[in-house]
């Protein structure tokens, strides 16, 4: 598609944006959480952002049909809409809202005889991050009557008062952190976009139905005989499947194969013991929408990961996972994946090598050595984005100081935070993952390299604390939403509107999910809402941080040897990757290695990147073309039904999921 230019985005598009991402946030607790349904919120490429644009850009292309006048919106007014809305979602749900409240109350709450956190951990966390006992107690347990309330009602008997002083201390430290991350995409915005023009598949489809309204050729697209035929998969599995959820008499057909009972316990396959086979027809779109190199490195480096435990294991080497010591990856379960450690690392350094040019221009120009750079794409003068990167880090440390955090500790929890969400943003967003989750956690480099000692006492309780509030969790984190946002307004102005428009969807967002998540608990109480993975993952968190600051272990070499390998593997892939334009493997893949998201999507890769590779060497680009539409269906008719059943949990007790929660 040809790089748009000059499009003048009104203010309209930008309120509607708005509007729309704060009716997300304030019934995305509700059917996530309460409905159990398909989350309306979910990956980077969530359901109701898309299934609200779909409907937008067709009802705008009928009233443009009978009413024969100016659009109410364009078709990139509409992305833009998109964009505001995957935001709002994204805040509304893992991003920011699901665990918060858990995480502020469980070391109140959790706290028992049995785990001592009472007399080791409570006086360790200052306590004007969290509210009163008897809030907490309250939240857990439901304000008497409150299923009987109306909202507005339920709205006056909430203890606000007991939440004002954490959820300011608090709103400071998510703010700062949100500042640092649109000054980081504002400076990274043209090297990423303009230099090194990235691939983001997943602003493809969006893309192209925006065209289309523009282009008043969106009834064609739609009724493309080769996207009807991508289309009818997905809804022919979801009407079936849907149906046999509600009536169990109604067949339904496996999306999801257990496939580890087929392999040994022991021997060069033993790793394969938890090979799990998903079927999501929009991930296999997304696979083919990806760059073939990409989509085979996913998959590929998946299975190698596999096989690496089997050749372990037939070499002898058992290795123990309490060389671990304590490590706060949502996903670290064994030594091996401790690579991820040193190949996040010399991948950050492959990007600022990339970078250096444009970064070190930046740098001249923020410090008056040099003119200033043109504005291009990016959303306001990068010397404001390089000191705001700066002055902003420095308010995050100083924040962590006064509450108690050594600086040196401060320091590198700030700079490692970043790093890595750096990389996970490059990853997201130039690979098309949907649905991404971490390895191991910013902490876990940070320990593996310097040790535990840095975190004993009210360090490693913050640490771990602020951690999980937005820099672990990143199946919907910000950063990638910001990229994506910013590739959507190149071209288009006015630019400071458009940077305004996400900052003030950003902030109602936060409110919105703060007040509907607390609305939801309230009503009828925290330990009655189906939270299991949101309260285990907490609880894990803070059972982590009690081992760190009372008896922290020693990182085993075993680790660090698994973090050098890392580095080393990943330096010779990204030399390879630069010097050698016939190399067919893509770094990412091996960062996604051991990514529980890779253990649902490797066979979604695996798929789009054989019809990829098929669809040129036979078809041609011409083909190409033509059948992409295909799994554009696909996409679209997932989500229409994810959508559709959505609406429909919205009316029942419980919802039938399409896409992974």
């Amino acid at each position: 598609m040809a790089e748009k230019q000059g499009h003048t985005i009104r203010l309209r598009a930008i309120i509607v944006g708005v509007v729309f991402a704060m009716i997300i946030c304030l019934l995305t607790p509700v059917n996530n959480i309460y409905h159990q349904a398909t989350p309306l919120g979910g990956g980077h490429f969530p359901l109701a952002p898309f299934f609200i644009f779909f409907l937008l850009a067709l009802i705008i292309t009928l009233l443009n049909r009978f009413l024969q006048s100016r659009m109410l919106l364009g078709g990139y007014e509409l992305i833009v809409i998109w964009v505001q809305m995957v935001i709002g979602s994204g805040i509304a749900y893992t991003g920011f809202a699901r665990t918060f409240l858990i995480n502020l109350t469980a070391p109140v709450h959790f706290a028992t005889v049995g785990n001592m956190w009472e007399d080791k951990l409570l006086p360790l966390l200052p306590r004007q991050l969290i509210p009163e006992e008897g809030a907490i107690r309250i939240l857990y347990k439901g304000i008497e009557g409150g299923r009987d309330m109306d909202w507005r009602q339920l709205f006056y008997q909430i203890p606000w008062e007991a939440w004002l002083t954490p959820m300011l201390l608090w709103s400071i430290f998510i703010l700062l952190s949100f500042l640092v991350m649109f000054c980081i995409v504002n400076i990274l915005s043209r090297q990423w976009i303009h230099n090194e023009r990235i691939n983001f598949p997943l602003l493809k489809v969006p893309e192209m139905i925006g065209a289309a309204v523009n282009d008043k050729t969106l009834g064609s697209l739609l009724l493309d005989r080769f996207l009807l035929a991508g289309l009818s998969i997905p809804l022919f599995l979801h009407l079936l499947n849907g149906a046999a959820f509600y009536f169990p008499s109604v067949p339904n057909i496996t999306t999801l194969v257990l496939a580890g009972g087929y392999f040994p316990d022991y021997g060069l396959f033993s790793g394969f013991q938890k090979l799990r086979i998903y079927f999501y027809p929009a991930f296999i779109g997304f696979a083919f929408l990806a760059s073939r190199q990409i989509s085979f490195s996913f998959w590929f480096f998946y299975l190698a990961g596999c096989l690496l435990y089997g050749i372990l294991n037939v070499l002898g080497f058992i290795i123990p996972v309490s060389e671990l010591g304590v490590t706060f990856g949502p996903t670290l379960s064994r030594p091996e994946e401790m690579q991820m450690i040193g190949a996040y690392g010399v991948f950050f350094f492959f990007l600022v090598w990339l970078a250096r040019h444009h970064l070190m221009e930046v740098t001249r120009a923020s410090l008056f050595l040099k003119k200033r750079i043109p504005s291009g794409t990016e959303w306001f003068d990068v010397r404001l984005a390089f000191w705001g990167t700066l002055g902003g880090m420095a308010a995050l440390v100083f924040w962590y100081m006064q509450m108690g955090v050594n600086i040196i500790s401060a320091i590198l929890m700030v700079s490692f935070f970043f790093m890595i969400m750096i990389v996970a943003t490059r990853i997201i967003c130039q690979g098309g993952l949907a649905y991404f989750t971490l390895t191991a956690a910013p902490l876990d480099g940070i320990i593996a390299l310097f040790g535990p000692k840095l975190f004993a006492g009210v360090s490693g309780v913050l640490a771990g604390m602020s951690q999980k509030t937005l820099f672990v969790d990143l199946r919907e984190s910000l950063m990638p939403s910001l990229v994506h946002g910013r590739k959507v307004h190149h071209g288009n102005n006015p630019a400071l509107l458009l940077f305004a428009g996400l900052v003030i969807t950003v902030i109602f967002s936060l409110a919105a999910s703060f007040i509907a998540m607390m609305m939801l608990c309230y009503r009828y109480g925290m330990r009655a809402l189906n939270q299991e993975w949101a309260t285990g993952s907490t609880v894990a968190v803070y059972e982590n941080i009690f081992r760190l600051v009372t008896t922290p272990p020693d990182t085993g070499t075993w680790v660090l040897g698994f973090a050098f390998f890392g580095a080393l593997l990943m330096l010779m892939l990204v030399i390879a990757y630069h010097r050698f334009i016939w190399w067919p493997i893509h770094p990412i893949g091996y960062l996604t290695a051991y990514s529980s998201a890779m253990r649902i999507l490797w066979l979604s890769f695996f798929i789009g990147w054989v019809c990829n590779v098929l669809c040129m060497r036979y078809g041609g680009i011409r083909f190409f073309k033509k059948f992409q539409l295909f799994f554009v269906g696909l996409i679209i008719g997932d989500f229409l039904m994810g959508g559709g059943w959505a609406i429909v949990g919205l009316f029942t007790d419980i919802g039938y999921k399409v896409l992974p929660d």
